[in-house]
């Protein structure tokens, strides 16, 4: 059973779990980088936003389908990178 067979709703729940340990990881990650959270999580957060558009594009997924997809979460990524990015040039 593919990630196509799923009911909608179970994909899209699929995605917010993964999306969810995925920050948990790069936060773990970003706290012991030697040069400081938020420059490393800020680079952790671009580069899983281009991981995502990559698998996207490979999948073929729609970009606006009525269901969470790797283009959704690319686009949580990067809002959230912009967000780190400005609070890390302020401080």
């Amino acid at each position: 059973m593919g990630t196509k067979d799923l009911p909608q709703g179970m994909q899209s729940a699929k995605v917010l779990i993964r999306f969810g340990l995925r920050l948990a990881v790069m936060a773990s990650f970003a706290a012991f980088a030697s040069i400081g959270f938020g420059r490393s999580l800020v680079a952790l957060l671009w580069m899983s936003a281009l991981l995502c558009a990559v698998v996207a594009a490979a999948r073929r997924e729609p970009p606006f389908a009525t269901y969470l997809n790797h283009w959704d979460e690319m686009t949580a990524y990067v809002a959230l990178c912009a967000l780190a990015t400005g609070i890390v040039h302020n401080f």
